[in-house]
């Protein structure tokens, strides 16, 4: 999927700097991690990730940005890429391929041979209406104009299908308002355009919308039958709760969605090169929370995790086992998972 959302110049900046300061580079081996553009979350992520794998001397990870992740998944699947930053709901369309849809949909090239190495934090978005607008919850936006299409932002679209499937509803309950990226949506529901659109929690344009005419979040349904009908509508997410005043335009405990993001592996990839990279994380996982918000849950308890949609790669199976954190559940779902791809 496309480029996610923007954060400050100045912390991209000080990440990219801080990249080139790396130990002696004559024992360590050469790796790229793909990554979207410059300016985004995932970015920013991504140089968190490079920094602390780079610092503890084994393995020197580069960045390698792309216009998104849609565009490097086949250099991972190849080989002609070593590592990538994905999320839980794009490696369900890419690893299970063009037969597997989500809303009728699956504009992602089949990449079977891309293996999970760690799961890591999740990433939060809501739905976002302004603050004198009569929607209470997503059950109020039926017949309401909601942003929709997101070329540029396939991954919004999809979050905007789980917002509506959570309260059994489709698109044919609300006027889509076609729009081409995500800030875009932002900008149709301040300038009167629609009614509802939605965002990360805590994100900037969320912040600048609240400051121009006030905005706040709404809750999914997040009942039992909600969030069934949620994971049904798109493997990988779930329901978070946010509680009143924990970010911006939160006014009130919200529910919202929640998906994982991945550090993948290609298959070609030399497994001591993978050990190697996955250590350097485990071991140094604390290091990461205070370079970017996002990454204050990326801990050693979420590693291994049961929301996986594509498979592990066996060293990061072993790694996991080693330390006590696999389980047989886990077995059974990497099973399962295996065999989509004979």
């Amino acid at each position: 999927m496309t480029s996610r959302f923007l954060i400050p110049r100045f912390a991209v900046l000080a990440l990219a700097a801080s990249l080139l300061v790396a130990p002696p580079a004559a024992a360590q081996k050469a790796v790229s991690i793909g990554t979207n553009p410059p300016g985004t979350a995932y970015y920013t992520i991504a140089s968190g990730i490079a920094k602390v794998v780079s610092d503890v001397g084994a393995v020197k990870m580069a960045l390698q940005p792309y216009a998104g992740t849609s565009t490097f998944l086949p250099l991972l699947n190849s080989g002609e890429l070593e590592f990538g930053l994905n999320n839980a709901v794009d490696m369900a369309l890419t690893y299970r391929g063009p037969s597997f849809k989500i809303g009728g949909r699956n504009p992602f090239p089949h990449a079977p041979k891309i293996r999970l190495l760690m799961n890591g934090s999740p990433f939060h978005v809501g739905l976002l209406v302004r603050k004198d607008s009569p929607v209470k919850n997503v059950y109020d936006v039926k017949g309401k104009r909601f942003t929709g299409e997101y070329p540029a932002h396939l991954a919004v679209w999809y979050n905007m299908f789980g917002h509506l499937a959570s309260a059994g509803l489709t698109w044919n309950d609300v006027k889509v308002v076609p729009v081409t990226a995500v800030n875009e949506g932002v900008d149709a529901l301040v300038q009167g355009r629609a009614d509802v659109t939605e965002h990360a929690i805590g994100s900037a344009k969320v912040r600048e919308a609240d400051a121009a005419v006030g905005v706040r979040h709404v809750s999914n349904d997040c009942s039992p039958e909600g969030e069934k009908r949620l994971r049904a509508a798109v493997p990988g997410y779930y329901p978070r709760w946010f509680k009143a005043g924990s970010a911006a335009a939160m006014v009130e405990d919200t529910c919202v969605i929640a998906y994982d993001l991945y550090i993948n592996v290609g298959d070609k990839v030399p497994d001591p090169i993978i050990e190697a990279t996955l250590k350097a994380i485990w071991d140094n996982v604390d290091k990461l929370a205070p370079i970017h918000p996002l990454l204050k849950e990326w801990t050693r308890d979420r590693a291994a995790t049961k929301e996986m949609t594509i498979p592990y790669h066996p060293v990061a199976v072993r790694f996991y086992k080693e330390r006590g954190v696999w389980t047989p559940e886990l077995d059974r779902i990497q099973q399962k998972l295996e065999a989509l791809q004979p």
